[in-house]
């Protein structure tokens, strides 16, 4: 069974209970108000009929007395002290009414009479012979049971039209719940089949649960779909990075193949570009690694460090193995609550960048605020154009892919810098001006948050 149709059948169903049973009240309250109405009625009859027949002398009729308060279709008995029956006067011809056991409330009882119910109430009384006796009067409830009569024909009524719009609202109500699950279930299925991250159509501006569902889709599709072109355009260009030293080394081996057994300048040339492209190629599939892995894989270590003491063990290889000036300033005093390895990754990869794209000096210099603390690493370089500054984190983006290719850089080291800056909670920009160089800075928490 179909969602909207359960949920057609089941609100349709429950509604006409609560109807039936609303229905179902309401007539025996009607019902009980109108025995009490009748009660009172007959009740005010009696006191009236005690009190004429207490002025009443021995030597008169009684019975003209009962026959002027008899109720209109009653009955009025007199009772002696042993039950036994006495006079009885009765407005209607016919067989003798009489009230039943069928005691509904203390002051009276319930008979029938021809198929209809009577109400009867017993009241002691004086009888004008000085003598105690009960007054038994019965009314027969004709216009109490014609009202009821009614009033059943008036509430099948007013449920059979009342459940017209429920049956509407509960269509209403399962085509509204069930309309986003089927575009949903639409959307997936064109997914599935064509391929593609197919999205709900149509504007979803609701506030409700429903709304929610639908923007959560295709936020979600939106997601995957960037995730996804960003794994094509990544193994598309890691294949392409890695083609090319394959290339060159494939191209020196057949030149080495050839003409490299009697021509040692060939072999030394041959072995020195192998060499080179390897080690480029080795360096891009470690940095490619490290991007697979992310840094999730290694928890955070926190300790207290040394800013100045940092930076200076992230510039010293670089200083003796590119023999290039890195110039520190920092208060040795300055410490903060961080990861030391992955701040250390981070300035080496930012240490490095400056000395691959710049030949001038190279500055760091820190800053302290509030909550964090600022490392700027300057470089005297060419600079990138205004227009790259938004794309160079991006894996694989190169402002000058002839410089890059010179440099050796693999368009890897900023994706990774600008992950372990995430991971650490720290936030990193860029400046830079053409011909005049380019400055990163590094904004990082004094104390970092161990739940990132």
């Amino acid at each position: 069974m179909k969602l909207k149709t359960k949920i057609h059948l089941y609100s349709t169903l429950l509604m006409f209970v609560i109807l039936v049973l609303a229905m179902i009240v309401i007539y025996f309250l009607f019902q009980r108000m109108s025995y009490n109405t009748e009660y009172e009625e007959l009740l005010n009859q009696s006191n009236e009929l005690t009190q004429a027949m207490s002025q009443l002398s021995p030597e008169a009729d009684s019975s003209v007395i009962l026959r002027a308060f008899i109720p209109s279709n009653g009955v009025i008995e007199i009772l002696d002290e042993y039950g036994e029956s006495m006079t009885t006067v009765q407005s209607l011809a016919g067989s003798k009414i009489t009230p039943t056991d069928k005691k509904v409330e203390d002051e009276y009882t319930l008979g029938t009479f021809d198929g209809t119910d009577t109400l009867s109430i017993n009241v002691p009384m004086i009888w004008p012979t000085g003598e105690v006796v009960t007054l038994q009067m019965t009314k027969v409830l004709f216009d109490a049971a014609n009202n009821l009569r009614v009033l059943t024909f008036v509430l099948a009524g007013v449920t059979i039209f009342a459940m017209i719009p429920i049956i509407l609202s509960s269509v209403a109500l399962g085509r509204i719940v069930t309309q986003p699950i089927e575009k949903l279930t639409h959307a997936m299925n064109v997914s599935r089949q064509s391929g593609t991250y197919e999205k709900i159509r149509g504007t979803v501006n609701g506030k409700d649960e429903l709304a929610q569902m639908e923007r959560t889709f295709n936020e979600m599709m939106e997601q995957l779909e960037e995730n996804f072109t960003k794994q094509k355009e990544f193994v598309s260009n890691a294949s392409h990075e890695l083609k090319t030293p394959l290339t060159v080394i494939e191209s020196y081996s057949r030149l080495l193949e050839r003409r490299g057994v009697d021509n040692q300048a060939v072999v030394d040339e041959a072995l020195t570009a192998v060499l080179s492209e390897t080690n480029r190629m080795k360096d891009m599939i470690e940095q490619l690694l490290a991007l697979a892995k992310g840094t999730e894989g290694r928890p955070l270590n926190i300790s207290r460090v040394h800013v100045g003491k940092l930076i200076e063990s992230a510039a010293t290889p670089l200083r003796q193995a590119y023999e290039r000036d890195i110039s520190i300033e920092a208060d040795s005093e300055w410490t903060i609550e961080t990861d030391e390895e992955y701040v250390k990754q981070l300035l080496f990869i930012l240490l490095d960048n400056a000395r691959k794209y710049s030949d001038g000096n190279i500055s760091v210099s820190v800053h302290t605020h509030e909550t964090t603390m600022e490392i700027i690493i300057k470089d005297e370089g060419k600079g990138i154009p205004e227009a790259d500054l938004p794309h160079i984190f991006d894996r694989f983006y190169r402002v000058d892919s002839a410089r890059t290719r010179k440099t050796g850089g693999t368009g890897l080291g900023l994706s990774i810098a600008k992950e372990v800056a995430d991971r650490l909670g720290a936030t990193l920009t860029v400046e830079s001006s053409i011909d005049i160089g380019t400055q990163f800075h590094v904004f990082l928490p004094k104390k970092i948050n161990v739940s990132q």
